[in-house]
């Protein structure tokens, strides 16, 4: 490489201080082929789309991930900063927390386990898949050329099986665990910011709420049998024992629901499920849960029913009991998009097609291939304010808004625009070729996965 694009060069000019001078070369490269690379995301496809396949030295870049010294976790925290800088300077932060499955094989892969696969499995079908296990938190803010919430993903943790730490003699550390580690370092990073997470129901857990709610507002599932109570009593002056830690047993949330004096409220949910201004009916209150040897949470339920019921009635617990159902609902859906970033990620990233064997390498790939959704997103932000951001449609498809492939396909075409690689040194003739067929070609390799 012989010069960068400008708004490229900036954005990796934040990460600079992580590396060496030499190191640092090799990130550049990696990153570039990373986004321009279609198929597997190899260092050897990406040496070949930069022009390097004829490099001699290419264990240099492979020696980046596998043997250099730098930290993720300080990577995951400039990113962090440049995407609030960029998409939410002010205000909340809302991130989603979820974990996913990375399809892996391989007896050289130490951390690998045997997983429930949370794609293919149903209620009636339990489906096992072999991979890694990562815990992800990501960003959920709304995207101007989308119009909609887009999940970022920028601190991702490896969660080994318990096997795998019996086997190191190592105490294990579940799912929760990291969960709540992953909260309390970005609370460190944002000293000065309110932070909400909103999680699926695995994370429902009164431990990890008991040592969370401190540092952010927990927004998740809730269960319709939890045991939920009342406040305690106000204790009496001269009163003799212990002061009490709950109040009388309210009803399950099961029975609430049976309970016709319930006042249902309509609400208005902006996105749900696929669909806009969807008409939903909810019922909230305050109340205290609570299990026997646990702490005591304090908590508002939000319970959700469909008028038209196309779907079962849920619950909802926020850590906030300030919060309103409104603010609930609409933090939580937006939490699917987790599910969609994930699978754009296969898609258009390559995650699941590198190919690292070393605990290092496998330990740093994953995370970066999902931070390179969030730095794409990054890099498209100008293109979309000068109008350089297109959105690829065809007079049987009107597409109003730009998708993640489009976005991708914008980035590379403004890449490969600038001419900042190396030609070959054996084959220095020019072909010339008609203007047409090669915005055809440039189209065709844009956008494809």
């Amino acid at each position: 490489m012989s010069t960068l694009p400008t708004g490229f060069a900036q954005l990796t000019l934040a990460f600079a201080p992580l590396f060496s001078k030499r190191v640092f070369q090799s990130v550049q490269v990696l990153l570039f082929g990373a986004i321009l690379a279609i198929g597997k995301r190899t260092v050897t496809s990406v040496l070949r789309v930069m022009g390097l396949d004829q490099q001699v030295h290419f264990q240099t870049d492979h020696r980046a991930l596998n043997r250099a010294a730098w930290s993720p976790l300080a990577a995951s925290r400039i990113l962090l900063r440049l995407l609030v800088q960029a998409f939410a300077p002010q205000g909340p932060l809302i991130f989603g927390l979820d974990d996913t499955i990375e399809r892996r094989w391989g007896a050289r892969i130490a951390a690998r386990g045997i997983y429930r696969d949370p794609v293919r499995s149903s209620r009636s079908h339990f489906v096992k898949v072999s991979g890694l296990r990562w815990l992800c938190m990501m960003l959920l803010v709304p995207i101007p050329w989308a119009a909609r919430v887009w999940a970022l993903p920028f601190f991702t943790a490896l969660c080994p099986s318990e096997r795998y730490h019996e086997r190191l003699g190592k105490r294990h550390k579940t799912l929760t665990d990291w969960a709540r580690q992953m909260i309390r370092q970005v609370r460190r990073w944002l000293p000065g910011r309110p932070i909400v997470i909103v999680a699926d129901s695995a994370f429902a857990a009164l431990d990890f709420l008991d040592a969370t709610r401190q540092h952010a507002t927990i927004i998740t599932r809730l269960r319709l049998d939890a045991a939920l109570y009342a406040p305690a009593p106000v204790r009496h002056p001269k009163q003799r024992g212990r002061s009490r830690k709950k109040g009388e047993r309210l009803p399950a949330l099961s029975q609430v629901l049976a309970d016709t004096r319930i006042q249902w409220t309509s609400l208005t949910a902006r996105f749900w499920y696929g669909e806009q201004n969807r008409v939903l009916q909810v019922a909230s209150e305050t109340a205290l849960w609570y299990h026997s040897g646990m702490p005591v949470i304090a908590l508002r339920w939000v319970l959700i029913r469909d008028p038209l019921g196309q779907f079962e009635t849920q619950a909802l617990l926020c850590t906030d009991v300030d919060a309103t159902p409104a603010f609930i609902l609409d933090c939580f859906v937006q939490r699917w998009q987790m599910e969609v970033t994930f699978e754009e990620a296969r898609a258009h990233l390559g995650v699941e097609t590198q190919r690292q064997w070393s605990d290092k390498a496998i330990a740093r790939t994953t995370p970066c291939l999902l931070g390179l959704y969030s730095i794409v997103t990054l890099l498209a932000q100008p293109l979309f304010a000068t109008g350089q951001l297109s959105v690829r449609g065809a007079a049987w498809y009107a597409k109003p808004q730009a998708a993640f492939s489009d976005t991708i396909a914008s980035v590379r075409r403004w890449l490969w625009s600038h001419e900042h690689f190396s030609t070959s040194l054996y084959e220095p003739d020019m072909i010339k070729i008609p203007r047409l067929l090669l915005d055809r070609f440039i189209d065709s390799l844009c956008y494809a996965a």
